[in-house]
């Protein structure tokens, strides 16, 4: 995933798939699409870095999940803030998530 501006429509992206695709006749275009959502609660972690060092920031954030009364509800995702074509693997910025809700242990009142 890459964070877009609230600025971007879906016909901006459809103009530029459609740009890219006959300059650059890439086969992947069409896998490229807007979405959003609202996640709800949620853990985050920035991990700076190459991804395969990614495991040791997911399990810190695991720890700090359950150390908190929280359990995670699904897998990971990422939010790339660096184009890794342009930058450094240990300067590459990557926002992982996790959505997560709180164990019956960890809820207070009802």
């Amino acid at each position: 995933m890459i964070a877009q501006p609230d600025v971007i429509t879906a016909a901006m992206v459809r103009e530029a798939k459609k740009k890219v695709k006959e300059k650059k006749g890439l086969a992947r275009v069409d896998d490229v699409r807007l979405k959003s959502w609202r996640e709800g609660r949620v853990v985050q972690m920035m991990h700076l870095g190459p991804y395969s060092e990614e495991p040791a920031t997911i399990a810190k954030m695991l720890l700090f999940t359950a150390e908190n009364g929280y359990q995670v509800t699904g897998k990971h995702h990422e939010i790339y803030l660096s184009d890794p074509r342009r930058t450094k693997a240990e300067k590459l910025r990557t926002l992982l998530r996790m959505q997560v809700r709180k164990t019956a242990r960890g809820q207070v009142g009802a």
